[in-house]
């Protein structure tokens, strides 16, 4: 049975300000309205493509999705950031409308979509639970059956009579997804707000929304930057780009398009204003051509081109997490084969050891142990968990883990 339809949903915004822009479009819209005509300004507006500069006022920041859920199912939505992921699920959680097209639903709906959505900061945690299942419809007495359950299953015993606004993001999200899911609605939307919790909490909500589709035949709407999750989760997915679908099928099989449709900013060039620097790009990649998206345990190829040969130079790399921690260090110093006359110059990383993530690459240049040019966060990438070990198990779930190749007799 199909629980929910969305039929050519688009979504359009006026950049730069709030709400719909001028007087004098609200009349021209009306105008058009009250003539029969369809609105002049959904003819216009650029794709959602944020790294490009504005070429009109509007943009589409969904455009003509279509897509149908069935009872019990798990649709994934991927994508990159600011590819629509959250306008569509605010659009089917009815927090927004869209500009044309139509959501049909069948049932209750929960929103998980930004940390204490739908909490309100001076009331105790206690009393947003009672709060959150009168907004779904359900009695006081439904909502008490459900209280020690959605309590327990948060961890959150302690401060349930405390204010949110005293709780940590971490409690908030542990305390709106259990009302999210406890409250029995007929389709959960959950947005990338898991990424919040701790490991033990994330594992405990993938293994909660997996009782909630196979279980109890209930409908799962997520949003999720882990592709680990996605696979282990969802029935389906689609994959979205700049506001359109671009692909819809088996997770397995979208996860892989996403990744190897990846658009990251692989390559770093650098123009020197007096022309006498060194540097001039650095490119990485992988054996399956994905750009800034690697597997844990994938090959990594780092090409590297200069202007001017030094004789005694040396190139060190280092690798760091956004926390400004470094995990590694990649040198020329290490490599007993390397030309130093030559322009260009490649490096291999056999496999990535590092845990999911994401990680960016410092270049320092010397000449005679003497810094000559430095470069800082030149290339950002990310590293997905994996079935390293080819065990059935995944790993690289939890960051700051290094992964060692290992045999147990």
């Amino acid at each position: 049975m199909i629980i929910l339809k969305a039929e050519n949903i688009s979504k359009q915004y006026r950049l730069g300000l709030v709400g719909t822009g001028t007087i004098s479009h609200d009349l021209n819209r009306w105008w058009a309205g009250i003539r029969g005509k369809e609105d002049p300004y959904l003819k216009v507006g650029a794709v959602n493509d944020r790294s490009t500069k504005a070429d009109s006022d509007y943009v589409w920041a969904l455009k003509d999705i279509n897509f149908e859920v069935q009872q019990g199912e798990v649709l994934g939505i991927i994508g990159k950031n600011g590819a629509g992921k959250s306008t569509l699920l605010k659009i089917l959680s009815r927090v927004t409308i869209p500009t044309t097209g139509e959501i049909k639903t069948k049932g209750r709906i929960a929103s998980l979509l930004e940390v204490g959505t739908g909490f309100h900061p001076e009331l105790t945690g206690r009393e947003n639970i009672y709060l959150n299942g009168a907004i779904l419809g359900m009695s006081k007495a439904e909502i008490k059956t459900k209280e020690q359950e959605i309590i327990e299953f948060s961890g959150c015993e302690r401060y349930v009579d405390t204010p949110v606004k005293r709780y940590s993001s971490g409690m908030r999200v542990r305390l709106a997804f259990a009302v999210a899911a406890f409250l029995e609605p007929d389709i959960l939307v959950i947005d990338e707000v898991l990424a919040v919790g701790d490991a033990e909490f994330q594992k405990k909500a993938i293994g909660k929304m997996q009782d909630i589709s196979q279980g109890e035949g209930r409908t799962v709407l997520f949003v999720s930057h882990n592709m680990a999750a996605v696979k282990s989760l969802c029935t389906r997915a689609i994959v979205l780009e700049h506001g359109e679908t671009v692909f819809e099928g088996g997770t397995n099989e979208a996860v892989d398009f996403y990744l190897n449709n990846a658009e990251g900013e692989s390559v770093y060039k650098f123009e020197h204003n007096s022309g006498d620097g060194i540097l001039k790009n650095i490119k990485i990649y992988s054996e399956e051509k994905t750009n800034t998206i690697f597997t844990l345990g994938a090959k990594m190829f780092i090409d590297i081109e200069l202007r001017n040969p030094l004789s005694n130079f040396r190139m060190d790399i280092g690798i760091y997490n956004f926390n400004e921690e470094k995990i590694s260090n990649l040198s020329t110093d290490y490599s007993k084969n390397i030309n130093k006359e030559k322009l260009e110059f490649s490096c291999v990383i056999d496999k990535i050891m590092m845990a999911t993530g994401s990680y960016y690459f410092k270049l320092a240049i010397l000449d005679n142990n003497t810094l000559i040019e430095f470069h800082e966060r030149i290339i950002s990438f990310e590293v997905l968990s994996s079935d390293y070990y080819n065990t059935g198990i995944v790993v690289g779930k939890v960051p700051s883990y290094v992964f060692f190749d290992q045999t147990w007799k």
